[in-house]
């Protein structure tokens, strides 16, 4: 092979890795539509979720941007990503405590995790979606189904849009 290596420009890299996390596209269309190799765009898209937290670091308040709020404590329970060495480090060194104890936070999860489940078992698993764009959709459906049709026992029967009627915030509504 004599070839020169081509070279992608940083924003070309940025656009294409932004592409792959969206998902509304497969790898395979992002080969086709950029003409690059499907190893590129995971590494790119590996490169930008890793530098992601670099983003919101001291660099990024220097610029201007402003905190809604500061976070003291966060709890973990499960999964690996949020208990593992490279990410609870992040947050030590950000000054924010990290508790794995467990011990009375499933009050904390329990309405977002229910409505989690509801959502696979009611929606995920029964039509298996294959890109990310039909599961956008599908999602979307399903949760303006489970806001205005669908009777929770917990609301007396009633919708969440019923039950919020006349409520001047509507944030009772799964989201």
């Amino acid at each position: 092979m004599t070839g020169k290596r081509k070279r992608y420009s940083a924003e070309f890299k940025a656009k294409v890795a932004l592409e792959a996390i969206r998902g509304e596209l497969t790898v395979s269309q992002l080969v086709a539509k950029h003409g690059v190799h499907q190893t590129l765009i995971n590494a790119w898209k590996k490169q930008a979720m890793d530098g992601m937290a670099g983003v919101f670091s001291g660099k990024a308040e220097a610029a201007g941007t402003s905190h809604q709020g500061e976070v003291e404590n966060f709890n973990a329970d499960q999964g690996s990503q949020f208990t593992s060495p490279r990410f609870t480090g992040l947050l030590t060194a950000a000054g924010i405590r990290v508790s794995m104890d467990g011990r009375g936070r499933w009050m904390d999860t329990v309405f977002i995790e229910r409505l989690r489940r509801s959502m696979k078992y009611e929606c995920v698993y029964l039509h298996a979606f294959e890109t990310g764009s039909e599961a956008r959709v599908g999602i979307g459906r399903w949760i303006d189904y489970y806001n205005a049709d669908r009777p929770h026992s917990a609301l007396a029967g009633r919708t969440p849009a019923e039950a919020c009627e006349g409520t001047p915030n509507q944030i009772g509504l799964a989201a």
